[in-house]
């Protein structure tokens, strides 16, 4: 019995035209696929990326005021010279001959003369009221040390001072003492003396040596 075949579902019809089609896709995947361009996308530390679509990260733009520009500061570099400059002095030419007589100047040193001390004046010094206001004024104001009391010294310290041009006593010294606090004690009140009427000589005020015994009486 011979089959029947509908024309319409009847390949062999149309293998030429399927054949043409394959054909067709097969140079046009060719085609797309030198097209292509692959891209391999890698990050790194952040793990696996599973979005197909990158976003661009939005970075904030600070404005920074440019500083202020800085003053060149003069640096002054010392250079030693180590060139030694010369003075030129400038010398008069002199012609010497035998007959040129050279002048030496000699410098005369001022010495200094100490004013003489006297001993003996026509006008000797005196205390202010006479001898007996100055052995009033001893009584008065000598006070006897307690070490020379307790040990019973007593005597006479010598005393010698200068009675200045302006009647004030100075270079007040013991010729000779006791000992027991009383060459002190002397000392301290003829320091403490009112100014002299000063020594004269010739009519001129003059510095005068005076000697003087100071008493220390011890009274029962």
């Amino acid at each position: 019995m011979e089959s029947k075949k509908n024309p319409e579902a009847d390949l062999e019809l149309r293998k030429s035209s399927l054949r043409w089609m394959g054909v067709m896709a097969a140079m046009a995947f060719v085609l797309v696929s030198f097209e292509w361009k692959w891209f391999d996308l890698q990050v790194e530390g952040l793990g696996d990326y599973k979005s197909d679509l990158l976003e661009e990260e939005v970075i904030p733009v600070s404005f920074q005021q440019p500083p202020p520009p800085q003053q060149q500061q003069t640096v002054l570099e010392i250079v030693e010279d180590d060139e030694e400059i010369e003075e030129e002095l400038a010398m008069e030419d002199m012609e010497v001959d035998e007959d040129t007589e050279i002048e030496f100047i000699e410098e005369v040193e001022e010495e200094f003369v100490e004013e003489e001390i006297f001993t003996i004046v026509q006008d000797m010094p005196s205390f202010p009221g006479g001898d007996a206001a100055m052995l009033s004024y001893l009584g008065k104001n000598i006070k006897y040390p307690n070490v020379a009391k307790e040990s019973g010294i007593q005597g006479t310290v010598y005393v010698t001072f200068v009675v200045e041009k302006d009647g004030s006593v100075s270079n007040v010294k013991v010729l000779r003492g006791i000992g027991g606090g009383c060459d002190e004690e002397a000392i301290r009140v003829v320091k403490s003396m009112p100014r002299w009427t000063p020594g004269k000589q010739r009519g001129k005020p003059v510095k005068v040596q005076y000697n003087l015994p100071c008493r220390f009486v011890l009274q029962g």
